[in-house]
């Protein structure tokens, strides 16, 4: 009897010195499957499960060991050769080795993969960052080579330099294949598994409400994880989640609206927390739609907004506006001929008379279902946009739909006449700003016969940007920032700062500029 009450005791004090960690959410991952999503909600989660072969150091963008302990290339950049650590198991226990590697990326490159699941964004981010699928012409990836147990060799068709850093990306967790092969098209949904070898694996996901994670206890990086539980509560709106962590029901959670900066300062259990600026947020105008077909219309419409009063009003300090698709750190890939669209209302409307509206027309524009760290508040800032728009004559109806449908549905031709969207940058590099938005046929944009969007001259330069070194490529880009700009295809609106928010009690906390990082660091006092 003795023995059963201190074994009771023992456990219960065990229990109770477990350490949880609540993160506020603003909305819910489309998918746990590595390679078949684009959006950075589903990153966040995916990072704490997975591990990539490249890591980046904390707060910036270079690149250091994950996976692979080293990797080298040819001369040319075109061999890259990655060496694994040993002994780094999947929670599922199976091994990780160059096979399973291979496996991963294969799904992610070869559409007639027969383990691919017909879900989410159907492996898009592969062909955005490498130039194609396999079998297409623009194809970075040739060829994937198993030197032995422990080292992948990725064969290219071109030199690509910063090839380490975009398979470092947050979409590429390598995961457990033999778990992959298990649960089939359930594998990344609400009642399937995610296996990788990240610090948390996972324990439950209640579709709406919350995912909870647990503590790898085999995990590669001796120490961590700091917490046995994290759990991801899915609270959309902005000012309920700054409510919930004032209360305490969340330790702490990501894009808080620019406005909230002063009470956070001011409450002395909460400290406001930067992301490094490394994002763009746009307004997308599709030529598939007659009056966006004229790149005078187009033109107007930027012309027409007032981004200084917008992003004022909106992110106050923590936002700047200018004329480029990158953000400032990439200044050096920016032409000194742009600098942004002027604010000239009576000037749109003029273009617009040229263009044959002279009495605007009929808009809808799209904005999102959830905060964004580029857009904090997407509805009121459509309410802005549509304000503006309205003086020179554009009747702005606007649109929403969940977040899943709406990263999908504007990719179906002849896709949104007007939308609201960003990226934060993956990698330190202007290729993964420009590659995915405007390299053809372009994903979510499309011509008058609804077709996907090509541009043959920025291609070329697009092309030729991503293999060519040094003060050339600065050059190329700065070109593309021209063309761009011009195009007005994307309107730039904000490079925000993020703000983020936490608990006095948590620590560790390194945001990344790349949108999304491990808490596998991040305790509780």
């Amino acid at each position: 009897m003795k023995k059963l009450l201190v074994g009771l005791l023992a456990a219960l004090s065990l229990g109770m010195a477990q350490k949880t960690l609540v993160f506020g959410s603003n909305g819910e991952p489309v998918s746990l499957e590595p390679g078949n999503i684009t959006d950075g909600i589903s990153i966040y989660v995916q990072r704490q499960i997975y591990d990539t072969l490249v890591d980046f150091k904390p707060g910036t963008t270079e690149p250091v060991p994950g996976l692979a302990e080293s990797w080298e290339s040819n001369k040319e950049a075109t061999v890259w050769t990655f060496r694994l650590r040993r002994g780094v198991r999947f929670h599922d226990g199976t091994e990780l080795t160059a096979e399973a590697v291979k496996f991963n990326v294969e799904r992610w490159w070869d559409p007639k993969n027969p383990t691919r699941i017909d879900a989410a964004a159907r492996y898009e981010i592969w062909p955005y960052l490498f130039g194609g699928s396999k079998g297409e012409e623009g194809s970075i990836l040739k060829e994937i080579q198993v030197a032995d147990k422990y080292t992948i060799r990725f064969v290219l068709s071109k030199p690509f330099p910063a090839f380490p850093a975009a398979i470092g990306s947050g979409y590429f967790g390598i995961a457990s294949p033999t778990a992959i092969q298990k649960d089939g098209a359930k594998y990344g949904s609400p009642t399937g598994s995610a296996v990788g070898t990240g610090p948390f694996r996972l324990v439950e996901w209640r579709p709406g409400d919350q995912i909870v994670l647990e503590r790898n206890p085999n995990f590669w990086k001796k120490g961590f994880p700091k917490v046995d539980r994290l759990v991801f509560k899915v609270i959309k709106d902005p000012a309920a989640r700054l409510a919930a962590l004032k209360a305490g029901t969340i330790d702490f959670t990501t894009d808080i609206p620019p406005s909230n900066l002063r009470d956070l300062e001011a409450d002395p259990n909460l400290d406001a927390v930067f992301r490094p600026s490394f994002n763009v947020g746009y307004l997308a105008l599709n030529p598939s739609h007659k009056p966006l077909a004229d790149k005078r219309v187009r033109q107007a419409i930027a012309m027409a907004i007032n981004k200084k009063a917008i992003v004022q009003a909106f992110w106050g300090r923590l936002g700047v506006t200018d004329g480029h698709f990158t953000p400032p750190s990439m200044k050096a890939f920016q032409s000194p001929k742009v600098t942004d669209y002027e604010f000239n209302p009576q000037k749109a409307k003029a273009l617009l008379a040229q263009a044959g509206y002279p009495n605007g027309f009929d808009l809808e524009l799209w904005y999102m279902p959830v905060s964004r760290p580029y857009f904090p508040t997407p509805k009121e800032i459509a309410e802005a946009l549509a304000a503006d728009l309205s003086a020179i004559g554009i009747r702005v109806k606007l649109q929403t739909k969940d977040w899943a449908s709406y990263l999908a549905d504007r990719k179906k031709s002849p896709g949104f006449q007007a939308y609201m969207l960003g990226w934060t940058g993956d990698y330190g590099d202007p290729q993964n700003f420009y590659d995915p938005h405007f390299l053809g046929p372009i994903a979510d944009l499309f011509d008058p016969q609804g077709k996907n969007l090509v541009i043959p001259e920025l291609n070329e330069l697009l092309v030729k940007g991503a293999t060519t070194p040094g003060k050339e490529r600065e050059a190329i880009y700065q070109r593309v920032d021209e063309l761009t700009f011009d195009l007005a295809l994307r309107v730039p609106i904000v490079h925000s700062q993020p703000l983020l928010a936490k608990r006095k009690n948590v620590t560790g906390w390194t945001p990344s500029p790349l949108g999304s990082e491990s808490f596998e660091a991040v305790d509780k006092r």
